[in-house]
């Protein structure tokens, strides 16, 4: 089953449940009306439903719509509109009041919605004020220091007690943001009608504030799996299943479709008995579904915290659909059992066809073959870079991760250090080291050789072509620094000089394909990231005609610091 039915799958076990507990208050609804307000369904809620609050709704009488409630104990706003594309605009009745009255406590409000391990929220519409008060023992002092921190702002000072300093044009400055202003002064936010610029800064304040919501991680697959999304008094995640009616009923009915109760996983694998490979955050092994289709199940054992590789490798896979990127079938998100079941790869990993003992003349895998494996990972990468619904930098790139089908057809596996990015980004920020010494891109370890970006994975891609080519690592972890990366400048001075490459078993039909590989490695490990291709020019020169490249610059391996390097091994092993 297709990672794209697990949606529908989540969506008719709650249908299912519905319809045979009825609409008790303890089934979590998967589409409810309140109001005027029709089909409306996960984060929200009703208050009703104390299991299910992520917003919950009340008031479903209220005219024209209900009330809103965005954090735990806040306050209740009403909203003007449905919600819509994960944004929805409240109204907040107090401040209406205060509004229409030129009531001055409107400016002891300040709109703030602290984000929550479930979901975090931004308020577009919100601006910010400075308010003053006006009353002090040194009132020269603080006139002195409003003319230096407010030149270019309005003021009202209408209200007793204190002043109030605001922009239209823009934010206030970076240095008031930073806290450097008059002790008297403090910053608020407030919602505004952007349409107006009226003197009277009552007029400019408005009731209706714009809220955008955003899940987190834990939930969003917490949600997927038929969770519940909970918070607890220390403000720590907790995924809990309040709609499974008993262990028996959910084992039937959840087993005829992706999700997976921890028996089920054990029963598919017959107990875990066929290991096909460990991973970096756990083991893989081989097992059977209902309808006889192998796949393979990776059983994650070492969890941080909540389990950041599961959702990392969960988030990703979940957006992806090529026939060069492995293909999800199912999960398990029980507790702390967590496994992802995936297609069944027959050849395994390519790292066994590349190093493993062979003769001086034959390869285990002819030139055409290995060629078709490096221009579908490139497909592969080219869309996790530009293709998907969002762009999913990798960040591990090896041949243990590319795995084989029975044509030998390279699919992209193992997300556990995937980054999802906005479409907008080119540069990203990640925390620590992420990859596998040998491929790691040269950026990640020294910051100031270019910012990390989609080019870090065109790094990882090129040095593993390279090993595809010569059936060995490019560099010898017991090697001294001058031979460490020995094989990729042999490869370039062969190039160089237009010589034989002497690859083992090439034939004279098969060097376009050996030639093609090479040239476009050593573009790829540039040290500069801005000197290596994007992955879709990657494919157009394996694609294109080997007579149209141009030798790239010799790459060179940044080695300033091994102590760096054999660091961020300890920080990675």
């Amino acid at each position: 089953m297709a990672i794209t039915s697990f949606v529908s799958f989540v969506l008719s076990l709650h249908l299912i449940l519905l319809q045979a507990k009825g609409r008790n208050d303890s089934i979590c609804l998967v589409s409810f009306s309140c109001g005027n307000l029709t089909d409306l369904s996960f984060p929200f809620s009703l208050s009703t439903q104390p299991d299910c609050r992520i917003i919950p709704i009340s008031h479903c009488d209220a005219k024209p719509y209900p009330r809103f409630q965005l954090l735990p104990g806040g306050d209740w706003y009403y909203a003007t509109a449905k919600p819509n594309n994960s944004t929805i605009w409240l109204r907040d009745p107090k401040i209406h009041a205060m509004l229409r009255q030129h009531n001055c406590q409107a400016f002891n409000r300040s709109f703030s919605f602290q984000d929550s391990p479930s979901i975090s929220f931004t308020t577009p519409t919100l601006h910010s004020f400075l308010k003053c008060n006006s009353t002090s023992h040194n009132a020269s002092n603080i006139t002195e220091k409003k003319i230096d921190h407010f030149a270019g702002y309005r003021m009202y000072n209408g209200c007793k007690g204190f002043s109030i300093y605001y922009k239209l044009s823009g934010y206030v400055d970076e240095d008031i943001r930073a806290g450097n202003l008059p002790s008297n002064c403090s910053l608020i936010r407030l919602p505004i009608d952007s349409a107006s610029y009226d003197v009277d800064v009552f007029k400019i304040l408005s009731h209706v504030f714009l809220v955008e919501w955003e899940l987190s991680y834990n939930c969003y697959l917490c949600h997927q799996g038929g969770g519940q999304c909970q918070t607890d008094k220390t403000n720590k995640f907790h995924c809990t299943y309040p709609n499974t009616p008993n262990a028996q009923d959910a084992k039937a009915t959840k087993s005829k479709f992706g999700l997976m109760l921890g028996t089920e996983v054990k029963r598919i694998t017959n107990g875990f008995k066929d290991k096909l490979g460990q991973g970096r955050y756990g083991s893989v092994y081989k097992g059977c579904l209902h309808n006889g289709s192998n796949v393979a199940v990776k059983l994650l054992k070492k969890l941080k915290g909540s389990g950041e590789e599961f959702i990392n490798e969960m988030a990703s896979i979940s957006k992806t659909s090529h026939v060069n990127i492995v293909s999800l079938v199912g999960f398990c998100f029980e507790g702390r059992k967590r496994a992802l079941v995936y297609e069944f790869m027959p050849n395994g990993s390519l790292e066994k066809f590349i190093y493993e003992e062979r003769s001086d003349t034959v390869r285990q895998l002819g030139w055409p073959t290995l060629y078709k494996i490096a221009l579908g990972t490139a497909r592969g990468l080219e869309y996790l870079h530009r293709g998907c619904t969002t762009r999913i930098l990798h960040f591990d790139i090896k041949p243990h991760n590319i795995l084989l089908d029975e044509d030998f057809c390279p699919k992209i596996s193992d997300f556990g250090l995937a980054k999802l990015c906005v479409k907008k980004e080119s540069i990203v920020s990640v925390l620590g080291a992420r990859g596998t010494i040998g491929y790691i891109a040269p950026e990640i370890v020294c910051r100031n050789l270019g910012g990390v970006s989609r080019k870090s994975d065109v790094y990882s891609y090129g040095m593993m072509v390279l090993e595809m080519v010569g059936g060995r690592k490019n560099v010898d972890a017991g090697a001294d620094r001058t031979s460490e990366i020995y094989f990729p400048h042999w490869l370039y001075r062969r190039i160089e000089l237009d010589e034989e490459l002497q690859l083992i078993g090439i034939m004279n039909e098969e060097k376009e394909y050996a030639k093609k590989m090479v040239m476009v490695s050593l573009c790829c490990i540039q040290t500069d990231p801005s000197n290596r291709p994007s992955m879709t020019k990657v494919v157009e020169m394996l694609e294109g005609n080997l007579d149209s490249m141009q030798i790239p610059p010799k790459p060179y391996l940044y080695s300033s610091s091994r102590t760096e390097v054999d660091s961020s091994a300890a920080e990675l092993a």
